[in-house]
């Protein structure tokens, strides 16, 4: 099949291309699961139409759910001062198979930390920038016990990631 059918980008009297955001998060605490579930509600908000979200767990996201998304949306807590090793793997895993692909796509990203997400952040930066992905909304960061602010920011990430893929965006 050519390479644009395989993306889903043009119909050629198909059903029409339904945009997909792929979340893809490790989420090992309680403090992870209340912000991957604030990014969850903003993404599929009533309020964005026309796209698909979906969720996958770092170590079980594939190439085939990179390549089959549009836009990307990614959850890891720092752990010694690195994204957690859970979303490493997903990179390891997808780096090459996705590099030329997914040139250009939006993503965004959220980071939860003890004390400190620096090293973490820069991490994520660096991969999604050898990858060619375009940050589509400032990533947030979250260090000790999420607050409302914090749960409202990643509501925020979820609803502004997902509008952007929304047809006619």
């Amino acid at each position: 099949m050519p390479a644009a059918v395989c993306q889903g980008r043009h119909t050629h009297g198909r059903v029409p291309h339904v945009p997909t955001l792929l979340i893809v998060h490790h989420t090992p605490s309680p403090h992870c699961q209340a912000l991957f579930e604030a990014v969850v509600s903003g993404a599929t908000t009533p309020e964005i139409e026309g796209v698909r979200v979906v969720r996958r767990a770092a170590l079980s996201a594939t190439a085939s759910d990179v390549l089959e998304a549009d836009g990307y949306l990614l959850g890891t807590p720092a752990n010694l001062g690195y994204m957690s090793g859970a979303l490493k793997h997903f990179f390891d895993q997808i780096y090459y198979p996705c590099l030329d692909e997914t040139r250009g796509r939006p993503f965004s990203y959220y980071v939860h930390g003890g004390n400190d997400v620096t090293g973490a952040v820069r991490a994520v930066g660096t991969v999604t920038t050898g990858l060619g992905w375009r940050l589509a909304a400032d990533p947030v960061t979250v260090t000790g016990e999420p607050g409302k602010a914090d749960l409202q920011a990643c509501w925020e990430l979820g609803a502004t990631t997902a509008a952007g893929l929304m047809p006619g965006a």
